[in-house]
């Protein structure tokens, strides 16, 4: 009896171990890898990089854009992408603006602004403001930040307050605008932080 007695105490004691490690764990966003991360080959680095140095991104849903109608101010001024890609404007409509660069976008909104109204108007489009960046994961303060033109992935971990404890101290995993999974990238000043990115911070294997 017993044996039995004991058996039984560390099975439940087992149990009750395992529930212990697990529930924290399933509680914490970067716990354990997603089986959908693959790592980032050095192709997808230099993709990431060619990106950033870009040096007239194209718009995106979310950025802020300035137009500047020459003489005329009262079409002139900022204007938001919405998050179907659309920007509306005083005469012009509804235009479509995300996928087009700045010359593209101007190009199309002269056209708009042609007519009885405008002869010949010039236009000038100029992003005021990127798309945020979202972190989250194992940092002090997850959430959504402004961007700023050449954000790295450490200086996006200074900004969210740093990483804690249990964070991974090589590697983050990053999902790009028009992405579905995450890819993991090392912890590095090389490696750019574009506008919209998901930066997700995993826990590290103790």
């Amino acid at each position: 009896m017993k044996c039995r007695f004991r058996a039984s105490n560390i099975a439940i004691r087992s149990r009750q171990i395992l529930k212990i490690m697990v529930v924290p764990c399933m509680l914490q966003t970067g716990c354990a890898n997603d089986a959908t991360v693959r790592v980032a080959t050095a192709a997808d680095q230099q993709a990431l990089i060619k990106a950033a140095a870009a040096s007239a991104p194209n718009i995106q849903a979310g950025d802020k854009i300035k137009v500047t109608v020459f003489d005329e101010d009262r079409l002139s001024g900022e204007y938001q992408v919405d998050p179907a890609g659309f920007v509306s404007l005083p005469l012009a409509g509804t235009v479509k603006a995300a996928g087009l660069s700045k010359l593209q976008l101007e190009k199309a909104l002269a056209v708009k602004f042609s007519g009885e109204y405008l002869r010949d108007p010039k236009v000038t489009v100029d992003i005021a403001s990127f798309r945020p960046f979202y972190i989250l994961g194992e940092v002090s303060k997850p959430g959504e930040y402004d961007y700023k033109s050449g954000l790295n992935v450490v200086s996006a971990l200074a900004v969210a307050g740093g990483t804690t404890y249990r964070a991974s101290e090589s590697t983050v995993d990053i999902q790009h605008v028009g992405e579905t999974n995450f890819k993991e990238y090392p912890i590095s000043s090389n490696i750019p932080v574009l506008p919209g990115d998901l930066i997700r911070v995993p826990m590290r294997y103790f």
